[in-house]
């Protein structure tokens, strides 16, 4: 279990990216979404033991993360959302590098871990080529092979699909759903769909705080009889955010689709739709700004 408590963190230029965060992580797959500047990686850095924040605790089991970072960083997989290798180096000799800095002495054992890992990411026909060559699903499948060296207990992916295209999306997903079915494994992101996919626990972040969390199926089940839909004209948009509180809207065959949530039929044409986990984060985010 990841405790965090009234976690704060103030930048020297006075931005205040953590605001007060509380946090309960359980073992399997949890999500944290977010817009981009919401702190997510701010947290994730902190977590990481990259960064040390203004206030607050981190406890990982036993683990004062705070205080031990180094306890912390031997149980610790972090993919970063800018994963930097040596280009020229193939995918073998770089884990195999990786495997000793992670302090993986013994000769035999390396090989064994740094086999196992290629195969477990799919690169084994690739393991000799350059990383220079590797296609971008590729690349974040290596970046899961390193963090996985030492067994840990911890996994952080930070905005892992990004540009992916979806075939590699699916195949990173679905290496990230079989490693944490053992261990704790944070997926920060603001792409909805791979929450939705993947984690059966979740929180939303907003200007460095938490705004919501819970599990998808019970946040989702909160918004029953609460959304609605409607196709109307690209220049009807601006009348339609005055009059209703819209919470998304998308094109399709070249007209505007708007979803809106309220508590009763909004009449006017409206249906009700039922409403995902991308009706949850807009409304959240809709919510929260118009707090602000």
């Amino acid at each position: 279990m990841l405790s965090i408590k009234s976690l704060t963190h103030v930048y020297a230029n006075g931005t205040r990216a953590l605001d007060d965060v509380n946090l309960e992580v359980p073992t399997g797959m949890f999500g944290l979404l977010g817009p981009n500047g919401a702190g997510k990686s701010t947290l994730m850095r902190s977590i990481a033991t990259l960064q040390t924040p203004t206030s607050g605790s981190i406890r990982f089991g036993d683990i004062d993360v705070i205080a031990e970072p180094e306890q912390l960083r031997r149980t610790l997989g972090y993919l970063p959302q800018d994963f930097g290798v040596y280009p020229r180096v193939s995918a073998h000799d770089m884990l195999d590098h990786m495997a000793v800095l992670k302090g993986v002495a013994d000769g035999k054992a390396r090989r064994e871990t740094v086999e196992s890992l290629l195969n477990q990411t799919n690169l084994w026909s690739v393991r000799k080529k350059a990383l220079a060559g590797f296609s971008g699903g590729m690349r974040q499948r290596f970046g899961i092979a390193q963090a996985l060296i030492g067994d840990p207990s911890l996994i952080i992916v930070d905005e892992p699909t990004a540009g992916l295209d979806p075939e590699e999306r699916n195949r990173f997903l679905n290496l990230l759903a079989e490693i944490g079915e053992h261990v704790v494994v944070i997926l920060s992101t603001h792409i909805v769909e791979d929450v939705a996919d993947l984690c059966p626990a979740m929180a939303i972040i907003v200007d460095g705080r938490i705004v919501r969390q819970g599990a998808p199926t019970e946040l989702m089940a909160g918004l029953v009889g609460r959304i609605w839909m409607k196709t109307i004209d690209k220049a009807e948009l601006e009348a339609a955010k005055a009059r209703y509180q819209v919470i998304s809207t998308r094109l399709f065959a070249g007209r505007t689709v708007i979803h809106v949530a309220a508590d009763a039929d909004p009449g006017d044409g409206f249906t009700p739709v039922t409403g995902g986990l991308e009706d949850v984060y807009f409304s959240t985010l809709a919510a929260a700004r118009q707090a602000a």
